[in-house]
């Protein structure tokens, strides 16, 4: 059975990888393990879905028939499922990954959920012996495939040093951001940030396209001045050709607007143009859009302004 990797660079180089057991391969959660198998770990994985089973089986990795059999002689167990509900039904209970996993188990949570799931998770995990850190991620699925993910780690230093060999296949920029419950704050934070710059993209390609300026070459100026940000490159070509194929579903940021909100609310912070956003995103979910992409807030804004979508 293989061990945890230490965190020096020699002992890292001279242990053999830890066995890894991922839950849930979405959209996210399939390039990023599929990563892991690439970079030579053994990955053993449960999902819901059959098709994502057998995704992950002819990539090189192993299917588990249940939470409780993929965890069981894990080293590691990584999950990365759509809430805070979905976690709390994979970790608890007499199937679920706290009662399965071998004590020194490290259960790294990359799903976005609310801090304080994070935190009473962790509580939960130090009674059964089993280390935990949230690392919840920022890139979406291109960045899941390129391997060039942000992950904002929150718990102990130790086992975040553990972790980093596991990250650094998945990821550009790693930094543990504080104690458990850090990670899925700033992941919040960074949620707030991205709905108001994909809202104001929105609002200036409609302001573009009425105004009958060449949209694409409109795009290309303002991605090269102040107004350029990595929203504006990777949702460019969605702008233009009305591509709202999901990366990042509309459910899933009404998801992320309303724990940042409620997390802003519980510490004071007034967040006036992100409650504006998350009524925004909550419009489009209910008009039926809640299944494309994050991007699709372009939709709002057209119908806002006349158009008959």
């Amino acid at each position: 059975m293989s061990t945890l990797a230490a965190s020096t660079p020699s002992a890292r180089a001279a242990s053999p990888r830890p066995s890894v057991a991922w839950i849930g391969l979405g959209i996210m959660g399939s390039p990023m393990s599929e990563n892991l198998i690439k970079a030579g770990y053994q990955v053993t994985g449960y999902t819901l879905e059959r098709e994502k089973l057998d995704r992950l089986a002819a990539a090189g990795g192993t299917v588990a028939g249940s939470v409780a059999a993929a965890v069981r002689d894990a080293d590691v167990v990584i999950t990365m499922v759509p809430a805070s509900p979905q976690v709390e039904a994979v970790a608890y209970g007499p199937e679920g990954i706290l009662e399965n996993a071998r004590p020194g188990t490290l259960l790294i949570d990359m799903s976005s959920i609310t801090p304080q799931t994070s935190i009473d998770l962790a509580k939960a995990a130090r009674d059964k012996g089993i280390r935990v850190l949230d690392a919840p991620v920022s890139g979406g699925e291109a960045g899941a495939i390129e391997a060039v993910l942000s992950i904002m780690v929150g718990g102990e230093q130790a086992d975040f040093e553990t972790a980093q060999p596991i990250f650094e296949v998945l990821g550009r920029t790693v930094v543990r951001c504080g104690p458990h419950g850090s990670g899925q704050t700033v992941k919040a934070a960074n949620q707030l940030i991205v709905a108001v710059n994909i809202q104001a993209c929105a609002e200036a390609v409609v302001f573009l396209e009425k105004s009958g300026v060449d949209l694409g070459a409109a795009l290309d100026v303002l991605g090269g001045g102040l107004a350029g940000s990595t929203v504006l490159a990777r949702k460019r070509d969605n702008f233009l050709n009305s591509d709202f194929k999901p990366g990042f579903r509309i459910d899933l940021h009404h998801k992320d607007m309303g724990i940042v909100t409620d997390a802003a609310r519980a510490v004071g912070a007034i967040l006036p143009v992100g409650a504006v956003v998350a009524q925004l995103v909550a419009g489009l979910r209910a008009q039926g859009d809640g299944g494309l992409d994050h991007s699709a807030l372009l939709r709002a804004v057209q119908r806002l302004s006349g158009a008959q979508i």
